[in-house]
């Protein structure tokens, strides 16, 4: 089964609402096997001008399947509760390939 990668883009208007999110979506996330790669590091758009990030995060589970119960979760909307008047998000989920 392949890793499934979830990419974020996000603008954060409310610190510290937003800090309260994000001390209750990351353990969420690790107890469905979710891991951090990238989490609002600095980034350079090398080519293109389509794309302008905000603030990147990169998560990693091992499937489609485990994000979408992280997802899914009535921990995790509560969350979501949190941050949705805190900023704005895109989320885009990717399926790796098994090589």
């Amino acid at each position: 089964m392949a890793d499934y990668y979830v990419i974020v883009d996000v603008q954060i208007d409310d610190a510290e609402e937003y800090k309260k999110y994000m001390a209750l979506a990351r353990p969420l996330a690790e107890s469905h096997g979710g891991e951090y790669l990238v989490r609002g590091g600095e980034f350079q758009v090398k080519e293109g001008t389509y794309f302008a990030p905000r603030r990147l995060v990169l998560l990693r589970f091992p499937s489609k399947q485990d994000f979408d119960a992280f997802y899914a979760s009535e921990e995790y909307q509560k969350a979501r509760d949190i941050r949705l008047p805190a900023g704005d998000m895109v989320m885009i989920g990717v399926e790796g390939f098994e090589g």
